[in-house]
């Protein structure tokens, strides 16, 4: 099994900067891409952006790209999301979550991905 947990939630300004962290236990050597997805109320769980394996390279949803910067330390089983120029739309509930080797599918859609974080509140005050 695999726990995925987020931190880093909280408020910040307009045009503020915060980075969520999201770490991986267990059976870490099962997991193959790591990403984050936010939903805000009322709105659909979207995807925000993605974190391939060894290196690949990252994907970004156009919304967040050039804002949002995403990373990951294998060593650590630790998935990063730096946010910067945040706007009150950013304001979401924002989930980590991993898909198991083996797993296919797009990287954007939710049906990818067997392993969600429990989820953190990221509020951008205007």
């Amino acid at each position: 099994q695999v726990q995925l947990v987020e931190s880093g939630g909280g408020l910040v300004q307009t045009g503020g900067s915060l980075r969520l962290s999201c770490a991986a236990s267990g059976r870490t050597n099962t997991i193959n891409l790591m990403v984050w997805f936010r939903q805000a109320p009322g709105k659909e769980r979207e995807f925000v952006a993605a974190a391939p394996k060894n290196g690949g390279n990252p994907h970004y949803s156009d919304s967040v790209a050039g804002r949002f910067t995403i990373s990951r330390d294998d060593t650590n089983n630790t998935v990063y999301l730096q946010m910067n120029s945040l706007k009150p739309e950013d304001t979401a509930v924002y989930y980590c979550a991993a898909a198991s080797l083996g797993r296919g599918g797009r990287v954007d859609s939710t049906s990818t991905y067997d392993l969600w974080g429990q989820g953190t509140q990221r509020t951008v005050s205007s």
